[in-house]
């Protein structure tokens, strides 16, 4: 708490460097959030002890829920825009998980203190989000993340919490800035201003999704913006263990990327989501030629099957099929140890794998057949842990439809707002597909809960609930 309370200073210069408000909330939520970690810190200070895993459960979950909620409190001490307390818990915790949800309306009127502090969260919750899957899920050995220790190139070989996890950590945060540095200045040579470069950067390689306007990057109306959006979303949608290795001090190595099963379904994946939208939309004749339809296409294609929710167009009046092909794109997501949500490509190859492996063993039942990526032989505790994983996953979703459903919400709205924060997407479709600002609190809750689990990778806070986890 006392560190992420250096997070409320820049959004306060901001607002000194554009005088349109909003500063003196960032400066008490600063000075609130100093004093109460301060105040925790200081009785325990003293205090040595080695962590164990189940600390280390809870310790994950903890840094998403504490900081999720203090990040609520500029939103609450800001007159503008007024949020009641459900509100200002919704948006920082869609930030931070890097949904990209939205309760505001009205963003280009909106002071830039409270812009840039939204595109923030973002940024700092993509960079959590690498560091606990490619850190420390694969210690815990969450729902198949162990596979990464196991099997993925880079700094993540690591079987119990040792320094090594500090140097792994520091070696993804240079990455991760290089890409942000690098996004920004390719926006803003690309036309944006410094400032709407700067916060889309931070939204692009988290892949948040939120923006500095309310019409999204249709606000800008370039097709070159469009496809730098594009390029970064797929990069950031890979898994960063592959950018550690194929940019190694030993020199750039991109047959890296290529050696990598993961890289190529996903790649596969994003080719045959846009020639559907392509096909589709082009048929129909929405739009006047064949290289808008082409823009279109492949923006929203990418933008919402990497889960990050960003718009040039409304998608959700697209021809029906199409949104709804896009809303379940998003359950496969990006890359494991990516800034991406969803259930993972990974996952569901080894769930393909896992079903071609059981059609064999019908056919041949005193067969012997091994589930078996890049050439190498997966053991059958990681296909447990995926099958797992999958269960819970499906299991959270239709729970928290019901919920939702039982809420007076109606089906369509209730699959897509579900499917939009379980796999930290954003947009949905019904009632939710500009904003979350028309629903229920009590929806928003629920809400709020699918896009912890869904950013937590079920498990971390499933397990939580267990009897098991608080016995001695």
């Amino acid at each position: 708490m006392g560190l992420f309370s250096l997070s409320l200073l820049p959004p306060a210069v901001v607002a000194v460097i554009y005088k349109d408000g909003g500063g003196m909330a960032f400066i008490q939520a600063f000075v609130l959030c100093l004093i109460l970690g301060f105040t925790l810190w200081y009785p325990n200070r003293a205090h040595r002890k080695d962590l164990r895993t189940r600390e280390g459960f809870l310790l994950v979950v903890l840094f998403w829920v504490v900081l999720g909620s203090i990040g609520a409190v500029p939103f609450i001490f800001s007159g503008q825009p007024s949020l009641s307390l459900t509100d200002s818990f919704f948006e920082s915790f869609s930030a931070l998980t890097t949904t990209g949800a939205t309760v505001i309306v009205g963003l280009d009127s909106l002071p830039k203190a409270i812009l840039f502090y939204r595109h923030l969260l973002q940024w700092l919750g993509g960079m959590g989000i690498i560091v606990l899957a490619v850190a420390i899920l694969p210690v815990l050995g969450v729902g198949g993340m162990q596979l990464y220790r196991a099997e993925m190139p880079g700094p993540v070989k690591d079987s119990k919490m040792t320094p090594r996890i500090a140097e792994t950590a520091k070696a993804l945060w240079y990455i991760y800035l290089a890409l942000t540095v690098a996004c920004a200045v390719a926006y803003w040579l690309a036309g944006m201003d410094v400032f709407d470069a700067i916060c889309h950067s931070f939204s692009t390689i988290a892949i948040g999704g939120f923006s500095t306007h309310d019409a999204s990057m249709g606000y800008f109306d370039s097709p070159t913006i469009n496809m730098i959006c594009v390029v970064f979303l797929l990069i950031a949608a890979l898994n960063f263990s592959l950018h550690f290795a194929a940019f190694s001090r030993r020199g750039i190595n991109l047959r890296v990327y290529f050696r990598d099963a993961e890289f190529k379904v996903l790649i596969a994946i994003q080719l045959v989501l846009t020639a559907i939208c392509f096909a589709t939309l082009y048929g129909s004749g929405i739009y006047d030629s064949a290289e808008e339809t082409f823009d279109y296409a492949l923006f929203q294609a990418v933008s919402i099957s990497t889960t990050a929710g960003f718009g040039t167009e409304s998608f959700h009046a697209w021809p029906l099929f199409l949104p709804i092909l896009l809303i379940f794109s998003s359950f496969i997501g990006g890359s494991g140890g990516s800034t991406a949500g969803g259930i993972k490509v990974i996952r569901v190859i080894l769930l393909l794998l896992q079903g071609s492996r059981e059609l064999k063993r019908l056919v041949h039942p005193r067969g012997m057949f091994s589930i078996r990526i890049s050439g190498n032989a997966l053991p059958d505790r990681v296909i447990d842990a995926v099958w797992g994983f999958f269960s819970a996953y499906a299991l959270v979703f239709v729970v928290c439809m019901l919920i939702l459903m039982a809420q007076g919400m109606d089906a369509i709205t209730a699959f897509s707002a579900t499917a939009a924060c379980l796999n930290n997407l954003g947009p949905g479709l019904g009632e939710v597909a500009s904003n979350y600002a028309s629903i229920g609190d009590g929806e928003k809750w629920v809400l709020l809960f699918a896009m912890l689990f869904g950013r937590l990778e079920v498990f971390t806070l499933l397990i939580l609930f267990t009897p098991t986890f608080w016995k001695n």
